[in-house]
């Protein structure tokens, strides 16, 4: 071994790319490794930093029994053996998130954390365009597709990130003006041992915050310990709780807005609004600019995003449901429609139990299942038709629809059996649905 370093990338990408770049800041020249043959970023990384060395196709512990810090991609499991003796060893295994904190840690709290099973990005995105609304200077950043070292030295006053529970295995030093866990629902259990280690990952971010907001209509979510914290909840608040009373969006006594006044759509997200207004108001956002945002913000794309009405049915892209509990939350979200459901679902279920989707299927019209554990899926409804493709899919559920119906591809499953990302499974569907021999009447 020719020589040895004293930081090693672990992973490279996006969030290995930011971290090359943060080190070399430092003056520090890491070395890379990913076990992929052909990581993306390697063409990248080969011009920006020449003097970078990547190893590819595993990690050699020779080299990282020397290291002193080890950064982790959150793709990584911290259970990987090589990692384990790393860890053993008393070396410093940290992620980029964790970098993050130690560079702001003699800045007063400026960090909004969220994260969840389901919502997390809808609710970064809520409470970013608050800020903005607010005239704030704020970044959005984390899970949500910008690496948080990329958002330093840039003069942020507030920080709204969205933290994966991969991130927060190895994160612990953040400190938050305010920080959420908006829901616990199974995923990852590819990854986990179980419901609770994978919760337990998630409520590490509470101990990095003043103020935790749980989901009182979701057990799961509070914290562990006693702290500062309150609730919001679709029912009528209690104390200082967030919640709905006589069709208000309220904060304890305080009226905001009607709920026929917001525009998204389906009873979770006025959940993810409340939440988003609590952390906004902990960050001293005015109530005004809540409520604009409110009014306007319509949703993400792929997130129960309407793509087109066509002879009087709906057709709606929620293929960000990469785990049951976003199907579920889908589902009991549109129960007040007046027509019938049928659903889309299907794809890499991640170990996941699909008998916990059973009770709330039961209520749709018909499930059009596909990809690697559509089975599972249609196992769970007496009559599920079985289908290859999304082409096939939007056909047959064409076919099913009458007018005032809603075509719903809520997936319960990752994507990666048959697309690159949620994405390309949401833009697909979006495709068939324009495809179809039918008159776009509303889009």
């Amino acid at each position: 071994m020719a020589s040895c370093y004293t930081h090693i990338v672990l992973g490279l990408g996006a969030t290995g790319l930011s971290v090359v770049r943060y080190l070399a800041k430092q003056g520090i020249t890491p070395l890379v490794m990913d076990s992929r043959e052909n990581p993306p970023g390697r063409e990248t990384l080969a011009s920006d930093f020449p003097e970078v060395l990547l190893l590819t196709g595993g990690f050699d512990c020779r080299y990282l029994v020397q290291a002193s810090q080890i950064v982790i991609s959150p793709g990584i499991p911290m259970d990987t053996p090589e990692i384990r003796v790393a860890v053993d060893m008393g070396i410093d295994v940290v992620g980029d998130v964790e970098l993050f904190a130690r560079a702001i840690a003699e800045l007063p709290a400026c960090v909004i954390g969220i994260t969840g099973s389901n919502g997390k990005s809808t609710v970064t995105t809520l409470v970013g365009e608050m800020a903005a609304e607010a005239g704030i200077n704020y970044a959005v950043g984390g899970n949500i597709g910008v690496p948080v070292l990329n958002l330093l030295d840039k003069g942020y006053d507030l920080y709204v990130l969205e933290l994966s529970s991969f991130q927060l295995e190895t994160t612990h030093s953040l400190k938050c003006i305010s920080a959420t866990c908006l829901n616990i629902s199974e995923d990852h259990m590819d990854r986990y041992a179980d419901l609770e280690a994978y919760r337990q990952a998630k409520l590490n971010l509470y101990r990095q915050t003043k103020l935790a907001l749980f989901n009182r209509d979701d057990a799961l979510t509070k914290p562990n310990d006693p702290m500062n914290q309150t609730s919001f909840g679709l029912s009528a608040p209690g104390g200082d709780e967030w919640g709905i009373q006589a069709g208000m969006l309220v904060h304890g006594s305080t009226e905001y807005l009607s709920v026929n006044d917001v525009s998204l759509v389906g009873s979770h997200n006025h959940a993810n609004l409340l939440v988003a207004m609590a952390l906004a108001d902990s960050a001293g956002i005015d109530k005004k600019a809540m409520i604009s945002v409110a009014r306007q913000f319509t949703g993400l794309a792929h997130r129960c995003e309407l793509v087109a009405t066509r002879q009087g049915v709906s057709f709606v892209n929620d293929s960000k449901a990469t785990n049951i509990g976003a199907t579920i939350a889908a589902l009991k979200g549109l129960e007040d429609h007046q027509g019938q459901i049928i659903l889309i679902a299907g794809g890499d279920g991640k170990g996941a139990d699909f008998s916990l989707l059973a009770p709330v299927i039961q209520n749709v019209a018909q499930v059009i299942t596909l990809g690697m554990d559509g089975d599972k899926i249609a196992a769970q409804f007496e009559g599920a038709v079985k289908v290859e493709s999304m082409a096939e899919a939007v056909k047959e559920a064409a076919k099913l629809a009458q007018a005032g119906d809603i075509v719903l591809l809520s997936p319960a499953c990752a994507s990666i059996d048959m697309y690159a990302n949620f994405m390309a499974r949401g833009d697909d569907f979006r495709q068939q649905v324009m495809a179809l021999d039918t008159e776009v009447i509303d889009a």
